[in-house]
């Protein structure tokens, strides 16, 4: 009998900001996949179950508000992020304005209560530099981790607490799994990164929505381009 290779269930940004009907940020049909995502983690396949959460300090770049009108409406306006790291302050990036969401230390960061939280063994805190935004759980959007960012006032620089490949390369881990939300944002950019790290990496579609909904087909594509594999969750048995 052959043993299949050690995987690891990453649940990215399952959050209140982030589901209806009281998020900031809210996915149509966010709360709805908890579900999904319990019959998951509790699957026989995992040996890893992450949790991810978005966790902004009030001054955060994304954030509509904290840019000077007219310049700050939330989902149409853009603004040019620069690279955080020492010595890459040439390099930037385009970066959309969101509605304040998933502020330390608020209600609207904390888990969905729906979620089944005892299987989690790694939580991860990503988004904490001001300085500049971040969707994948490996690293920010330029992609830096924290050991490469400066020291800034009172915080520490770091876009993130846990070095997700690290933990996932110590456990052994082949395979990953992501779900959650959302599918065109921070689910995809989790899965990608993934990918690059070496891993098998796939997105469990049941267990995902979108901002966007209907661009979802696009987004398959994309990921599966950068090597994604995006399956139902009858297909887990055969990985």
């Amino acid at each position: 009998m052959t043993t299949k290779p050690r995987a690891a269930l990453i649940v990215v940004d399952m959050q209140e900001d982030f589901c209806p009907p009281n998020g900031a940020l809210a996915v149509e049909e966010g709360r709805s996949i908890a579900p999904v995502i319990n019959s998951l983690l509790d699957h026989p396949r995992f040996t890893t179950r992450i949790a991810t959460q978005d966790y902004h300090p009030p001054d955060h770049i994304s954030f509509a508000v904290n840019h000077p009108p007219p310049n700050n409406i939330p989902f149409e306006s853009f603004i040019t992020m620069t690279n955080p790291a020492p010595g890459k302050e040439a390099e930037t990036k385009v970066q959309r304005l969101w509605p304040v969401h998933c502020v330390t230390g608020t209600e609207g960061a904390s888990l969905i209560p729906e979620l089944d939280s005892k299987h989690f063994d790694v939580h991860v805190k990503k988004g904490m530099n001001s300085n500049v935004e971040m969707y994948s759980a490996f690293s920010d959007a330029f992609g830096n981790l924290h050991t490469s960012l400066p020291v800034l006032g009172d915080g520490d620089g770091r876009v993130v607490d846990v070095d997700l490949e690290a933990v996932l390369k110590e456990r052994e881990i082949r395979d990953v799994f992501v779900v959650g939300l959302a599918g065109d944002y921070c689910v995809k950019y989790t899965a990608i990164d993934a990918a690059k790290a070496g891993f098998r990496s796939f997105v469990v579609e049941e267990g995902t929505r979108c901002v966007v909904n209907s661009g979802w087909k696009e987004i398959k594509q994309e990921l599966r381009d950068a090597g994604v594999g995006v399956i139902g969750v009858d297909e887990l048995k055969s990985l």
